[in-house]
């Protein structure tokens, strides 16, 4: 039989593991009484005892990895019982603050409804980068409603599902709890944009001050899996061609297959893009979107937030890349489709093949 001491020390290494994979920075002080120390903000315990309260005892066996992701899950379904549709996403915005908060230095929502948020980490001498995801879906969800769950694809009893772009509102909630405990060094500026839908109204309205000093942007809005947006169409570039394809690289070195940047459609990424800021526009994983057949595949949906994770890991190589990108013509070269390099002639909308 286990000693009751091999017993206490396993009990405590399953509680450091729960902490590690909530993500907490803690310290252990090893003695006859042994003392675990929060080396956190006090405005975070609550969400915390939040969070610990959702796990479930088997998840412990399963290891940190497994526990981040279900906490990750659980977080996903609760945004997506929350209607909120173009115009009416007080409610919707009051969660997602709520939730953010405690992750960042200063949050705000402007006179238009867009809710923004500021947190420098580290020394704050990396780059600056914008985190967007809009709130807003493209009508309210069915009075009612079920999220119905088959293996992992996530789908609605009735109406939309509203993946799109809750799915994306998730990827930067858990970006921002991951940010705390990572070895990111910068600046990083949360944008989650209202009536998107209705023509990407938020965004074009946002306060030019708020873009002030962002080297690049990251948005997580986009349908299916795999995709890096780089252009909208043929015609409107939203980066170097070096910016997607580091995206591309990333993904492959830590494992993520099927990564490839790709042309896409309208979204936030445009006026992120119109404003001279380096921008991609990541899958999240659903599909049908604005139809009673959305669904979303929750894997993929998790498969972004460790692209992310993992872009932002390599903050210096991030830095360096758009160091490079500055010393030509950003309007020179730009990647706008699969393996496809072409020169835009942005003053007559012209796209002429090497």
């Amino acid at each position: 039989m286990l000693s009751e001491q091999c017993l206490s020390l396993f009990a405590l290494e399953k509680v450091m593991q729960l902490f590690h994979a909530l993500q907490v920075h803690v310290h252990f002080r090893p003695s006859r009484f042994p003392e675990v120390v929060f080396l956190t903000k006090r405005e975070r315990l609550l969400d915390l005892a939040e969070q610990m309260r959702n796990v479930q005892v088997e998840w412990l066996e399963q290891g940190e990895a497994y526990i981040r992701k279900m906490l990750f899950l659980y977080e996903l379904e609760e945004l997506l019982s929350v209607s909120g549709e173009s115009g009416n996403e007080h409610h919707i915005r009051s969660v997602v603050y709520e939730k953010l908060e405690p992750y960042v230095d200063h949050i705000t929502i402007d006179r238009y409804g867009n809710l923004l948020a500021q947190k420098t980490y580290k020394s704050g001498n990396g780059p600056t980068i914008l985190l967007n995801a809009h709130l807003d879906t493209v009508e309210s969800f069915a009075p009612g409603r079920t999220i119905v769950k088959q293996g992992a694809i996530w789908s609605s009893s009735e109406g939309i599902l509203g993946a799109d772009d809750r799915a994306g509102v998730a990827v930067l909630l858990e970006i921002a709890k991951w940010l705390e405990a990572s070895s990111f060094n910068g600046t990083v500026k949360f944008v989650f944009t209202v009536e998107e839908e209705c023509g990407l109204v938020g965004a074009s309205k946002l306060s030019e001050y708020f873009l002030w000093g962002v080297d690049a942007a990251i948005v997580v809005d986009r349908r299916g899996t795999g995709d890096i947006v780089t252009s909208c169409g043929t015609t409107q570039p939203f980066c170097d061609i070096r910016y997607g394809q580091f995206f591309e690289q990333v993904a492959y070195d830590a494992g993520l297959t099927g990564w490839k940047c790709t042309a896409g459609g309208s979204s936030d990424t445009r006026i992120w893009a119109q404003h001279g800021i380096q921008s991609v526009n990541l899958s999240v994983g659903y599909e049908c979107e604005h139809t009673d057949d959305e669904t979303l595949d929750i894997d993929a949906c998790y498969g972004t937030v460790r692209l992310v994770q993992a872009v932002l890991h390599q903050w210096r190589d991030f830095s360096r890349m758009l160091r490079d990108v500055r010393r030509v013509d950003r309007n020179d070269l730009s990647y706008v489709g699969r393996n496809d390099l072409r020169r835009v002639d942005r003053k007559v909308v012209k796209v002429e093949h090497f």
